[in-house]
């Protein structure tokens, strides 16, 4: 007979499935970059998923494979490529003819001519700061190819299977979720909402500003205006900073290089124009899905980008808000615990 009873037996259960959760979570870590895009491209593509399948009755491994090489033309390979320029350009800001040293000389002589400041910019530490911090920002996409294959080998590999035995996928889901079935649909539907806010409602705004950031460089002649329009795409992800912020340094360094009219239209177009342009877009995002909270896309960026570099700039808000929508169910859970404890006391009182 055994020394434990049912309760003991399940509780000893319960420590071992903990323990090797937290082994399988720790062994897995490297690849939680591939774990989060599949459930986001997952999330961004079911509905095409099952319009193809359950209304027009096409094979559900083709539309699986079919879904894969969309999201790999239109997201994987364009962020990478990308993310490959910007280092290599970053990287490079050491070699004399890249024009930042010209603009910080100027920036150092009108700061010692007219604020008794020289040598307020050392362009040496500068350039080689923003070359090591670009390095590091990066890691998580450009570390080695190999990396970036293993990467996105296991991302397709659980997106394919979630699509083909999504009915399969989304049941276990509610069943072993720890809140009741109805609380487990809100919390898809509101999932859904918030990588539709984060992914593609951010990612719109920021790959408008960045386009209209290039046009508006290319008018007033700066040189690689599409490299510049990509950073300002990256940096339009965070919403207190964006275009607008980065197009007033533009401005400044083409007056102070003699350059008034150019200065005068970056400033213009950069600050008053993409900024009428990101409200607008905002305006409709909010409108059609739901915005995100500035707040949350700042902390998620500051928590994200550590943990998965320039990723971290998507994941960072997702996962952020994926943890308040955990909590908040979690809170609508106790307050009905609470309510029903009330009512069975209430119940045995009288």
């Amino acid at each position: 007979m055994s020394i434990f009873n049912y309760k003991q037996r399940n509780n000893i259960i319960l420590i071992g499935i903990v323990i090797l959760g937290c082994v399988l979570i720790f062994a897995l870590r490297g690849l939680s970059s591939s774990i989060l895009g599949a459930i986001v491209l997952y999330t961004i593509f079911r509905p095409v998923y099952l319009n193809l399948t359950e209304k027009r009755n096409w094979n559900k491994p083709l539309v699986a494979i079919l879904i894969i090489i969309v999201s790999l033309i239109l997201i994987v390979i364009p962020f990478l490529s990308l993310s490959i320029m910007v280092i290599n350009k970053i990287t490079g800001l050491t070699s004399e003819n890249f024009p930042i040293h010209k603009w910080l000389s100027e920036i150092d002589a009108f700061a010692g001519s007219h604020l008794n400041q020289p040598h307020l910019i050392d362009n040496i530490n500068i350039t080689q700061k923003i070359g090591s911090y670009a390095a590091e920002l990066f890691p998580s996409i450009l570390g080695s190819a190999a990396d970036i294959f293993l990467t996105l080998l296991v991302l397709y590999f659980l997106l394919y299977f979630m699509f083909t035995q999504n009915k399969g996928f989304e049941a276990g889901l509610i069943k072993y979720a720890p809140f009741r079935e109805q609380h487990a649909l809100k919390f898809a539907d509101e999932l859904r909402i918030s990588t539709y806010s984060n992914v593609l409602g951010q990612g719109i705004i920021s790959v408008s500003q960045g386009i209209l950031f290039a046009i508006g460089l290319r008018i007033a002649g700066v040189d690689d205006p599409i490299f510049w329009g990509v950073i300002g795409t990256f940096i339009s992800f965070l919403p207190v900073v964006g275009v607008p912020t980065l197009a007033i340094p533009f401005g400044v360094i083409l007056l102070l290089n003699g350059h008034s009219w150019q200065g005068i239209f970056i400033l213009i177009w950069g600050v008053l124009f993409i900024g009428y342009i990101d409200q607008f877009l905002r305006f409709i995002i909010n409108k059609r899905v739901a915005n995100t909270h500035p707040l949350i896309t700042v902390i998620g960026v500051i928590i994200g980008i550590p943990l998965f570099g320039i990723l971290g700039l998507v994941f960072g808000p997702v996962l952020l808000s994926y943890f308040l929508l955990l909590v908040e169910i979690y809170e609508t859970n106790r307050l009905a615990a609470d309510r029903l404890e009330r009512i069975q006391t209430n119940s045995e009182l009288e």
